[in-house]
């Protein structure tokens, strides 16, 4: 298995199902944050520390494999081109920061990309496990299983009183971040979201776009994650969070009632304007993209548009992404050009999921 395995496609195996409350919830998220005792944490790393610390976690880890999961694969930052490493944020399979690192970095990635453990990031390990829907508890379950695993390979910085220490003080305790991505367009259209975001606040919970910290909430997609580490446990971190993520489930699905009762024909007329504009365009902006790739969506939810699959907001938000389009296209291209292939992209996937329909009837 090579570093093409994992950027070649812009739908990861995990997300070609469908989890519980699929039409809102499009994945669960969690990470674990952990250091070695031995080592100088990367933030403060010298070069040689970094790479010494690199090295003697590939030792350990490299085509190691973790009950059916199987083998991870290694992939370094410094071995990889930049528009790769761009497809590998896109995909949330790195994040932006190990993106920027000159090569004491490293993602470790097993085949069906549920699982990635990004190496010399922030914190010497970083283990994400993602699940389709709403699935905050099994995604827990599986990072709690893959970090005791690990701990049998390394000696963790861990304080008796403090817990797992990490370099960013908001992490130090359980090192945990749980998190939801969630599709809410009736209540952006609505504009109550305008009123909820603030409340989701003080619960201790924060508000991101698609990828995290300081990124924008394109196509009404937003990541609900917990803000505090320390002085909680492991469970009550994620209960608090799938408290909280039940009733934005529940006020999405009254203000789509709402909307089909109050203006059904203009909900339906956004729609289909979109699935116009993402079918028949010649060149489409990025969060024009977003934008029409939600409203089909939530047509696709409420059974306004049929023919096109749930998954198509997942992929497509991807494969339109700047790093997939210059990666699938083969060539470096400007803000311009990328606008231009970005709609020859989403045109030849509408229509080919539109051949397939009419070849069933």
């Amino acid at each position: 298995m090579s570093s093409q395995h994992f950027i070649n496609h812009a739908v990861s195996p995990w997300m070609q199902t469908d989890g519980p409350d699929a039409d809102i919830v499009l994945s669960s998220r969690t990470r674990l944050a952990r250091n070695l005792s031995e080592f100088a944490f990367p933030v403060i790393a010298s070069k040689d520390q970094a790479q010494k610390a690199l090295h003697f976690i590939k030792e350990k880890l490299e085509n190691e494999s973790y009950h059916s999961l199987g083998t991870f694969e290694w992939l370094q930052m410094d071995e990889l081109q930049s528009v790769e490493k761009r497809v590998l944020v896109e995909k949330h399979l790195i994040s932006p920061n190990l993106d920027e690192e000159s090569g004491d970095g490293a993602v470790l990635i097993n085949e069906s990309e549920s699982v990635s453990i990004m190496v010399n990031e922030e914190d010497h390990l970083r283990i994400q496990c993602l699940f389709p829907g709403f699935q905050l508890n099994e995604a827990l379950i599986l990072a709690n299983g893959i970090d005791d695993w690990i701990e049998g390979k390394f000696n963790y910085a861990f304080d008796e009183k403090r817990g797992y220490l990490t370099s960013c003080p908001t992490n130090v305790g359980t090192g945990l971040r749980a998190s939801v991505m969630v599709h809410l367009p009736a209540l952006m259209i609505t504009q109550r979201m305008n009123r909820i975001a603030p409340a989701i606040n003080q619960f201790g919970l924060v508000v991101r776009g698609i990828y995290g910290e300081g990124s924008e909430a394109l196509g009404n997609v937003f990541q609900i994650s917990n803000q505090i580490t320390l002085g909680k446990s492991e469970e009550d971190i994620v209960e608090d969070l799938r408290g909280v993520v039940m009733q934005l489930i529940q006020q999405e699905k009254i203000a789509r009632r709402d909307l089909l009762k109050a203006s059904k024909m203009q909900l339906e007329d956004r729609i289909y304007r979109s699935y116009g504009v993402l079918a028949h365009s010649r060149i489409i902006h990025s969060k024009e993209a977003a934008k029409c790739l939600s409203d089909v969506r939530l047509g696709i939810d409420l059974d306004i548009i049929s023919g096109l699959p749930r998954t198509i907001l997942n992929e497509l938000m991807i494969l339109t992404q700047p790093g997939f389009l210059q990666h699938y296209f083969k060539e470096s291209l400007t803000p311009d050009e990328r606008d231009v292939r970005r709609a020859t992209l989403i045109r030849e996937r509408v229509r080919l999921e539109q051949n397939q329909d009419e070849s069933q009837d």
